[in-house]
């Protein structure tokens, strides 16, 4: 039971962290600094605050490490729910993780191509600002598609948080919707672009309300206690036998 309850409040935590780099990188880097449709806007926000762009991308890899060991350490308290499903919960938020690493070169190359290296001296000004912009709008859509991991994975975890006794089912019933959310947000961006304001939108409330709930509860009280438990066993099994 104590070591159910750790490994719950380090799983905790490392979802905290994710969620504050998030924030940092998308919403206070990406937001300030890049001007849709705007190359030169873009480019000169990028090298007038270098060190902030930089930031954003050292938050990015805080956020794959720490999502490695949220992964590994929910499987770890869910596969006694379902061992193949776990495996697939894993296998997928993993993918999600390396897509978006690997997506990440996206986000670096603007500093390549604005660094003035002599090699580079080939390109005009305005042709480097507008591959800059073309990087950044790749990064974009590179998160879209591991967004499409993350929202088998979210769905699969809230099925077995759901059918967990360690969890109360309310928390599985919201991180099933926050994967509702993260399927229209990357399915329906790909599939109608022209509504991606709308799908934005409408996916972040039911994103932060499912993650959050669960990342303090698992901060809060870790798991349940074995009375609590027990008694959920009792109450499913009666359920059963009524069926």
């Amino acid at each position: 039971m104590k070591s159910e309850k750790k490994t719950a409040r380090i799983t905790g935590i490392l979802y905290l962290i994710i969620f504050f780099a998030n924030m940092f990188a998308y919403f206070y880097v990406s937001e300030s600094l890049i001007v849709a449709g705007d190359a030169t806007a873009t480019a000169n926000n990028i090298m007038a605050s270098e060190s902030l762009y930089r930031g954003g991308l050292v938050s990015y890899l805080i956020v794959f490490l720490s999502d490695i060991g949220v992964a590994v350490l929910l499987y770890g308290l869910l596969k006694p729910v379902n061992k193949p499903l776990a495996q697939i919960f894993l296998v997928t938020r993993l993918m999600q993780t390396a897509v978006h690493a690997v997506n990440l070169l996206n986000f670096f190359f603007p500093l390549l191509l604005l660094n003035g290296e002599t090699y580079l001296t080939a390109f005009a000004p305005a042709q480097l600002q507008s591959a800059t912009l073309l990087f950044l709008n790749a990064h974009y859509y590179g998160v879209l598609i591991s967004e499409a991991f993350f929202t088998v994975s979210t769905l699969i975890l809230g099925y077995l948080v759901y059918k967990s006794t360690l969890f109360p089912s309310i928390l599985g019933i919201l991180l099933s919707i926050a994967g509702l959310g993260y399927l229209l947000d990357s399915f329906g961006i790909f599939l109608m672009p022209q509504y991606e304001t709308f799908f934005a939108e409408i996916m972040m409330l039911p994103v932060i309300i499912g993650e959050l709930t669960f990342t303090f509860y698992l901060l809060i009280k870790g798991v349940r206690t074995p009375k609590q438990k027990q008694v959920i066993a009792r109450q499913t099994t009666q359920a059963e036998g009524k069926k």
